[in-house]
């Protein structure tokens, strides 16, 4: 997607910064994690630094700033023992790049999802990315483990926003479709559930994968009253508390396959009853 393009002509601080994640539902103690696009606030007085300063302002006290840290991107060179936690860089944009390098930042240690944040939680939400229950992924199946930080997001009912992109960029969808797979997987034999996911894609090998339009899906949440919108500087600022995000959005994918799933994964779907019949 393309990130709205930004006026260099309207100036933003933290105050404003506060003032707009406020508007959109921040409160203190909250952890905030969000996407954005650095250059479509305008100018920030004070650089990257600004907008976490002004993030964790409206969280105060006990906030905690996240942004993702992904490292990955689908270079054949990118193999998983390359990552280094410490020094790999982020390709997910400057005011990523730059949350990695602030040096408050603790950042969590997976090669393809990696999660770094500052503040109050920011040690507890990055430790032990990859430990708790393996959940499916198309990159690994620790990406979104059950310890790792998307989850928390979950249980900590976190603030997710979006700063001058839209809901495609949501990282967290990811963790949806593989509660989705998880979901159907459920409905066949246990002995027969591996199988049925090695048909799927894994390990960074391209198959089949339940991926939805998650822009389409904004409007939806949006019509739902659960996502809030204000402007921050020239940028527009979206934000949805992460349970319903999560909750809703697999409610409708359950509810409506056919007008979310693409027909391959439908008939994923169907040829599970094979399984049920085998039991």
């Amino acid at each position: 997607m393309v990130p709205e393009p930004g006026d260099p002509a309207v100036a933003i601080e933290a105050k404003q910064v506060c003032a707009a994640f406020r508007a959109v539902g921040a409160e203190p103690g909250d952890t905030v994690i969000f996407h954005a696009s650095f250059k479509s606030m305008g100018h920030v007085s004070g650089g990257a630094s600004t907008v976490f300063d002004g993030v964790l302002a409206a969280t105060s006290p006990g906030g905690t700033v996240a942004m993702p840290s992904l490292w990955y991107s689908g270079k054949p060179e990118e193999t998983p023992d390359r990552f280094d936690v410490k020094t790999s860089p982020t390709y997910v944009g400057a005011l990523a790049e730059a949350l990695r390098l602030d040096p408050r930042s603790h950042r969590s240690n997976h090669w393809s999802h990696a999660v770094a944040a500052i503040g109050a939680r920011a040690q507890e939400l990055t430790a032990r990315h990859s430990a708790g229950l393996r959940r499916p992924a198309p990159w690994s199946d620790t990406a979104f483990a059950t310890r790792s930080p998307w989850w928390r997001f979950y249980e900590w009912n976190a603030l997710y926003a979006f700063i001058g992109v839209t809901m495609r960029v949501c990282t967290i969808k990811h963790a949806i479709e593989g509660a989705l797979v998880m979901r159907h997987l459920a409905s066949i034999p246990a002995a027969r559930r591996s199988e049925a996911r090695a048909t799927l894609s894994m390990d960074c090998v391209q198959r089949l994968w339940p991926y939805y339009n998650s822009e389409a899906m904004q409007d939806e949440l949006a019509a739902a009253g659960l996502l809030h919108q204000t402007k921050l500087g020239s940028a527009t600022l979206r934000a949805i508390r992460t349970r319903p995000l999560v909750d809703t959005t697999l409610a409708k994918l359950l509810a409506e396959p056919e007008k979310w799933l693409q027909p391959p994964f439908l008939e994923w779907i169907e040829n599970l009853e094979r399984y049920r019949q085998a039991r």
